[in-house]
């Protein structure tokens, strides 16, 4: 499913209206059909008291259409409008006309206070206030509307089921319309405070601030209708953002042999870093890949093999400082040659000699190249290392790393993932998997992956090394290295689903991720149908 930022919504908008001449109208209607249904299906209707905060746009008019379908299916609704109503225009206009001659209960409300006792009597709220173009902090009334719903709220976001300060009964059902109201389309941003919706229905596609934190975590189940928009229309090659849906596995060779199911070298481990060598290593065995050698310094090699016997070793030279010495550079250009694949940088150390073997390697080894944690720190000073390479290359950073690569702080760049996540891979032409919740996968035509899979739980040391070998292993599987990609982000985050669910969040670790691997991928086989309700669970059309 594509994803997009509000002026493409906007711009699909406008199709549709002068191009399709599907009037602004019809797709109010649709829109607000569309959330009546959620409603009905995940709360019901009759006999129930809904309230509905409308703002003076057109998310205010999808709240009318809401309001009317939910008075006309026998439930009790009231309006109330924040801002002036000689505001409204179009569409918005015309549904505001259609319910004020019904008896439909409609206050233009001046003050939080006048409504409260409203509010804390109903079964639930509608939320229509602002939509997806809010663009500066929210103040005043509006602010004050939006904390009130939220006292009345279910749980705080980023929880399922929390519990807040009221007690069951007193508990109300949100429904936010396209985005909750307070959050920005285009960046997930809390522009000052937000509804905490337990539901949002997004119109014609989701936007980036229904698909990142921390807005995603404001939208509760989030439900998208394309409120009549064609597929020609809805998933035009021109946006660049989508999901990371599902990819079927290549089926195996039932004569495979450790050779055909991928040969891989990481480069990987210094004196202080024992573990991301063999999360790494291990990781690509543990998620189906055959053969699987690491160039790690001699010294620690006995360590590592004690725990991770089912490594081929390749014991290198050191520095004084315990990481890999240069020395070693053209044993291991030879060796990468017989590779399907090589991953340089876990646990490696900013040794200054091991930096420069880090640039060197990068320059001249002919094979696909992931480059990850103390790699991407060597050559983030030098880019043109990574310009210039002539064969695959796959950098994946966390926010700090991506920060070093870019000149960016950190703080700019969150707001900006997906923008810089762009210009960064086209520039850099290579694939960047941008590390985090719901992790980015952005490749140098600007095509832009959200992946859905994973969960808090898997911030922890070593997730990022369990992540570069799931990665290879789908290569050494027979994806295409694209697909490689998107496939092993989400069976990343899918085996890191499966052991908090029968772990919980709390204290997962790298190896319960890396132990789920083959659980994940079994899964995976059995095919979408199979996971849907797990790791895809995050969007659902209707």
């Amino acid at each position: 499913m594509k994803v997009t930022k509000v002026e493409e919504m906007r711009s699909l908008d406008r199709y549709a209206i002068e191009k399709l001449a599907i009037p602004e109208e019809i797709l109010m209607e649709n829109a607000g059909v569309a959330s009546y249904f959620v409603i009905l299906k995940e709360f019901g209707i009759k006999d129930k008291k809904f309230v509905a905060f409308c703002g003076i746009g057109n998310n205010g008019g999808d709240g009318f259409v809401v309001a009317r379908k939910i008075h006309s299916n026998e439930g009790n609704v009231k309006v109330f409008i924040l801002g002036d109503v000689n505001s409204f225009k179009g569409a918005a206009k015309k549904n505001l006309n259609i319910i004020s001659k019904l008896s439909i209960e409609i206050r233009q409300i001046e003050s939080i206070e006048s409504i409260r006792s409203d509010v804390l009597h109903c079964d639930a709220v509608v939320d229509a206030i602002f939509g997806t173009g809010l663009s500066r902090d929210v103040g005043g009334l509006y602010r004050d509307a939006i904390q009130l719903i939220n006292e009345t709220h279910t749980s705080p976001p980023f929880s399922k089921g929390g519990k807040g300060g009221l007690s069951n009964e007193s508990r109300k059902k949100v429904f936010s319309l396209d985005i909750p109201s307070g959050i920005n389309g285009d960046t997930g941003e809390v522009m000052g405070v937000a509804v905490m919706a337990d539901y949002t229905i997004a119109f014609g596609l989701p936007k980036l601030g229904n698909m990142l934190f921390p807005g995603y975590g404001y939208c509760g189940k989030l439900y998208v209708s394309h409120i009549s928009f064609p597929p020609s229309l809805h998933d035009k090659d021109s946006i660049k953002v989508a999901v990371n849906d599902y990819i079927k596995l290549p089926p195996k060779d039932r004569n495979a042999h450790k050779g055909n199911l991928g040969k891989v070298l990481f480069i990987a481990g210094a004196s202080s870093y024992f573990g991301a060598p063999y999360f790494s290593a291990v990781s690509f065995l543990k998620a189906g890949g055959g053969y699987s050698r690491l160039a790690a310094p001699v010294s620690m090699t006995p360590f590592i093999a004690n725990k991770g016997s089912e490594i081929v070793f390749i014991p290198q030279k050191e520095t004084a400082s315990g990481s890999i010495s240069l020395e070693n550079k053209d044993a291991l250009l030879e060796l990468s040659e017989k590779m399907d694949m090589v991953i340089i940088g876990p646990g490696l150390s900013l040794d200054e000699e091991t930096q420069q073997l880090t640039k060197e390697l990068t320059k001249e080894i002919e094979k696909p190249l992931l480059i990850d944690g103390d790699g991407i720190t060597a050559i983030s000073d030098d880019l043109k290392i990574i310009r210039e390479r002539k064969f695959p290359t796959i950098l994946t950073p966390h926010l700090g790393e991506m920060s070093r690569i870019t000149k960016m702080g950190a703080g700019e760049l969150n707001k900006n993932r997906v923008d810089v996540l762009q210009s960064t891979s086209k520039e850099l032409n290579s694939i960047i998997v941008l590390k985090g919740a719901h992790s980015l996968i952005g490749y140098p035509d600007e095509s832009v992956y959200i992946n859905m899979s994973g969960n808090p739980g898997m911030a922890t040391a070593g997730s990022g090394d369990v992540l570069t070998g799931t990665i290879a292993a789908m290569f050494g599987l027979g994806l295409s290295i694209e697909d490689a990609v998107k496939k092993g982000v989400f069976i990343h985050g899918f085996s890191g689903d499966l052991a908090a669910e029968d772990l919980g969040e709390d204290g997962i670790t790298a190896q319960d991720i890396l132990d789920y691997l083959p659980l994940a991928m079994k899964i995976d086989r059995g095919g979408f149908d199979e996971i849907q309700g797990d790791a895809y669970e995050g969007v659902r059309v209707i």
